[in-house]
């Protein structure tokens, strides 16, 4: 591959790297305690790829300078805090937890030191250099599979929110494999082919990041919040009353609208035509002929009114103006803001902001 493009890999990267991070502290969207040490983490990944890429194309003089700011320790013990936050683990409370950031100060104490003493060059920053590359690959791997470990052990978040962690923290795992291989071939072929496969799934961890790993958990936790925050004021104990038709005679139609009203049973986006059959103890062929001959509607659109109808009291309601519409259209059961979307404005002939929007207006 060209070298200019493997150049330009790397640059963009490390802009990617610096963008997500300032954004996760700067975007009012994204301010979250958790998230100042997550921004922390990517900084310190972008920064040491950085260097990365000096100590490959510039002088001596200028990597000694970017020495001074390499963060091998810090960018696993950002993440580790950031994970321990998410899982609000009890470690977070412990006074040895801080002592994780130690080998992080005594590194740049001892490359401040190299630098004063102007001994860059010299054996001792060799055996430096090597200790610290050893031991910091090392610290590293221990405190990532120490924080997948407890993830996987939390009992105190949902479903979607340990997926979303335990596929971030696999991710990281990735990039630190393909930095062991990095420094093997370093060390053992005098070659650097690898710090540019490093830099590509660096770019593409960083993307990943923004929107995955941030932006869909930051979904995934106002959600939550919004859950938490109907359950606490008894809101959802007023549900959705459907008028049943004199007509509907029929037992099955009574047992669904029960199931809709006092269980709530729409708000699961994983809900199925099955899943309703089941409960129902029928057959998903005669529930969706039932449902039509009796309602004159299809079950997803008979579901999906009961969802819609649930994101509207939402968006009414100025106390989840501070929400995102995704966030409210999860809440109500629906699986993705494209299918949400498509259900408001089918139902609506409008799209749930404009719909907000009137609401305030009115």
């Amino acid at each position: 591959m060209n070298q200019t493009i493997l150049d330009f890999v790397m640059i963009a990267s490390v802009i990617i790297g610096y963008f997500v991070s300032i954004s996760l502290i700067t975007t009012s969207f994204y301010k979250s305690r958790a998230n100042y040490y997550l921004a922390l983490s990517l900084f310190s990944i972008a920064n040491l790829t950085l260097i990365e890429w000096f100590s490959i194309n510039m002088s001596n003089t200028i990597v000694q300078v970017f020495n001074l700011f390499r963060f091998d320790f810090l960018f696993a013990a950002t993440l580790v805090t950031y994970f321990l936050i998410q899982i609000n683990h009890a470690f977070l409370k412990r006074r040895w937890f801080k002592w994780i950031y130690l080998p992080f100060f005594g590194s740049v104490v001892l490359e401040i030191s190299l630098f004063l003493l102007d001994l860059y060059g010299s054996i001792y920053d060799v055996i430096i250099y090597l200790i610290k590359d050893f031991t910091s690959i090392g610290f590293n791997i221990v405190l990532i599979i120490l924080g997948r470990k407890l993830i996987h052990n939390s009992t105190s978040i949902s479903g979607n929110k340990k997926h979303w962690l335990l596929r971030l923290n696999l991710f990281i795992i990735g990039l630190i494999l393909i930095w062991i291989i990095n420094r093997l071939e370093v060390y053992i072929f005098n070659s650097t082919y690898t710090a540019y496969l490093l830099w590509v799934l660096m770019s593409l961890f960083l993307w990943w990041v923004l929107y995955y790993g941030v932006f869909r958990l930051q979904m995934i936790d106002q959600k939550e919040e919004i859950h938490d925050y109907l359950v606490s004021k008894k809101i959802a104990s007023t549900p959705i009353k459907k008028k049943i038709k004199s007509s509907t005679t029929s037992k099955i139609i009574t047992q669904l609208y029960k199931l809709m009203e006092d269980e709530e049973i729409y708000k699961n986006p994983l809900l199925s035509r099955f899943d309703l059959a089941t409960r129902l103890g029928t057959s998903e062929g005669y529930l969706s002929q039932i449902i039509n001959q009796e309602i004159n509607k299809s079950v997803i659109q008979f579901v999906n009114e009961y969802r819609i109808e649930c994101a509207k009291k939402l968006l009414q309601d100025s106390v989840f103006n501070k929400y995102s519409i995704e966030a409210i259209g999860m809440e109500a059961g629906f699986k993705s803001k494209s299918a949400f979307y498509n259900a408001f404005n089918m139902s609506l002939n409008m799209s749930p902001g404009v719909y907000r929007k009137l609401q305030k207006k009115s």
